[in-house]
């Protein structure tokens, strides 16, 4: 016996037998296999006894896998490659190499399915005891097998770490204790109620519905201010029609919403009904870390020098939230947040220069910036919408602004768009009766230029000024895009313009010219045909919201899409976006230049899984797309 056996002997300890393959020719099959989803997560001494039950085949090209194929089990394919189709014989999948499937599951989900071989593949075989045996005793396992690739891709985005504070949703801190009273209550009896209640804001509700707010700001500047008696009704001095927030949305959407508006109170709403209300001390736990306070540092600056000193931070703060746990949609509509803090400010210094607009307008954000879904990189996309009643003389004033926001935006890192929509160039700054003019036109006209500028222009948001203009243009975009299949089969032609970057057996297509050789590029080939495909239908459907993700919500619940498929877009998207902010981050701490374009050979085995997951989900809505807008148009 050796000293390190008397060793173990003598104090007790037994050391852990190391794992063994009890046929040492399957070796290969297990380092494969390590490799191999789900196959890669289980431990060493799991996937031994699996190795040990393998069976290894070899199919000649035509043979089939049905429901009366005597050997059960799961079959992962080590070369060659094997197509799935229906009993319409249509195409389901087509596996390669390290991709597996199980013919008795995929009848069980699919209905009648027949797997065939369409190249030479040599197939390793676990047999059916042994699969459902490792099914039972591994959840992830089994999970990997039941699940659709959307819940695949949504459990990857569940893993990561918790956000903090600030994205938490705001119904964790509002309050529910609600004070409500009556429009024709006396503002005495109001006062009264609310100093025994001991809360500072009431809610003036009338038929159930939400018809006011009354603080104590309004009880000093509407009542006692102006010495009214004390049987003055709550409705003559309460702020009618008070903005509100839904529930869902995160503490920092508000904290931004109160910062901007200057709010004190905000209501709560669930779906449509007042649940609660939250106040500025309720957000007072934010933290000096949180972006929140960066937007606030944004609107004291009072020249551009300020603003850019404080912007040029934002990459490293982006790797911060990024390593804190923050989702991929919640870092983009914390960088709009954060653009959006830099025009506005830019427009005030603007205007505290140029003096009072002559007429009412609205400076709108196009593209990602109005979809809330910016990241690092982004280039201006914007415009002015003018009151009808501008007078030529009032023009210069429009055009002295747009030029210095535009200049102070590309200083900050926003750089100029190199097809030059913004404002400052004068065919994006027009009065609203020649924006609806130029939509009616484009729709009318659906011209490929035209196809491209209402991708942009289409998704559009107001950022500051009368947003009502905003409002009456996309009124005009709905209205006329809506009944206009011409033009909606145009916009899918662009839509399925660029295709997802998969080719056969779900392998990769690669860019292989200019300088980025052998990548994807995940804004191009991934996040736009989604954004086109919803912009599509949301348009088809007047659905106004401008969101890609909340435009995905509204068109399942009015039917117009399957809750099934906007899920599975919503997943692949927050993937997509995920592994394109990753990518980024890296870039940033190695001290590279920022872009969209990925090497999926620097990814990990399950992520490129899960990539290819999410672009066959853009290409079945491709298809859906090509078939409900293209039908009969080639």
């Amino acid at each position: 016996m050796s000293e390190q056996s008397d060793a173990s002997t003598a104090t007790g300890i037994q050391e852990p037998a190391v794992p063994q393959l009890a046929v040492p020719e399957l070796v290969p099959v297990a380092e494969f296999l390590e490799q191999s989803l789900p196959f890669n997560q289980l431990g060493k001494a799991e996937l031994y006894a699996v190795v040990d039950k393998i069976r290894v085949q070899y199919h000649c090209r035509g043979e089939l896998f049905n429901r009366e194929t005597p050997e059960k089990g799961l079959r992962i394919v080590r070369s060659g490659a094997v197509e799935i189709r229906d009993s319409d014989n249509k195409l389901l999948d087509r596996l390669g190499e390290g991709e597996s499937f199980h013919i008795g599951g995929l009848n069980a989900e699919q209905g009648e399915v027949q797997a065939t071989v369409i190249e030479d593949a040599l197939l390793y075989l676990l047999p059916d005891e042994a699969y459902q045996g490792l099914r039972e005793r591994d959840r992830n396992f089994d999970r990997y097998f039941t699940s659709q690739r959307s819940r695949r891709l949504r459990r990857a985005a569940r893993y990561q770490p918790e956000p903090n504070t600030m994205m938490q949703e705001v119904r964790t801190v509002m309050s529910t204790d609600l004070l409500t009273v009556k429009p024709t209550d006396t503002v005495q009896h109001a006062a009264q109620v609310m100093a025994a209640r001991r809360v500072s804001s009431a809610f003036v509700v009338e038929e159930g519905r939400l018809a006011g707010i009354m603080t104590d700001r309004d009880l000093r500047v509407r009542f006692v201010a102006l010495a009214l008696p004390p049987a003055t009704p709550v409705g003559d001095i309460m702020t009618p029609n008070p903005e509100t927030i839904d529930a869902s949305q995160s503490i920092f959407a508000t904290t931004l919403l109160m910062t901007r508006r200057g709010y004190h109170h905000l209501p709560v709403m669930l779906d449509g009904e007042l649940k609660g209300i939250v106040t500025t001390s309720d957000l007072i736990l934010a933290k000096q870390d949180d972006p929140v306070y960066l937007v606030q540092h944004i609107s004291r600056q009072h020249d551009v020098e300020g603003i850019k000193g404080l912007v040029a931070g934002m990459p490293n703060l982006m790797v911060q939230w990024v390593n804190a746990g923050m989702r991929a949609e919640q870092v983009s509509q914390i960088l709009t947040a954060i653009s959006d803090a830099v025009t506005v400010r830019l427009i005030q210094i603007a205007e505290q220069r140029l003096g009072p607009a002559p007429v009412s307008w609205c400076w709108v954000g196009f593209g990602s910036q109005a979809r809330a879904e910016q990241l690092l990189g982004a280039d201006q996309d914007n415009g002015i919408i003018i009151d009808n009643g501008v007078q030529p003389e009032h023009l210069p004033w429009f055009q002295s602004l747009a030029e210095m926001v535009c200049d102070g935006l590309n200083a900050c890192g926003y750089v100029y768009c190199p097809g030059e929509i913004m404002a400052k160039t004068e065919e994006w700054r027009q009065t609203l009766s020649a924006w609806q003019q130029k939509v009616r036109r484009w729709v009318t006209t659906p011209t490929p230029d035209a196809a491209m500028r209402v991708s942009i222009f289409f998704d559009l948001r107001s950022i500051h000024g009368t947003s009502s203009l905003c409002q009456q243009l996309q009124q005009t975009m709905l209205e006329t895009s809506s009944s206009n299949s011409i033009f909606l089969a145009a916009l899918a032609a662009n839509a399925l313009d660029t295709r997802p970057p998969l080719g056969i057996f779900r392998r990769f297509v690669l860019d292989r010219d200019g300088e980025q050789r052998d990548v994807l590029d995940l804004k191009k080939r991934g996040v736009l045909p989604i954004t086109e495909m919803v912009r599509l239908r949301a348009l088809a459907n007047r659905i106004s919201a401008v969101n890609t993700h909340e435009r995905l919500r509204a068109l399942a619940q009015g039917k117009h899409m399957t809750i099934v498929d906007s899920r599975n877009l919503v997943d692949a998207l927050h993937f997509i976006q995920h592994q394109r902010i990753k990518h980024q981050c890296g870039q940033i701490v190695r001290g590279e230049k920022v872009t969209n374009h990925i090497n999926p050979k620097d990814l990990p085995k399950m992520a490129k899984e899960q990539l290819r997951d999410a672009f066959t989900i853009i290409d079945d809505a491709q298809s859906a797309v090509r078939q409900t807008f293209r039908a009969g148009m080639g």
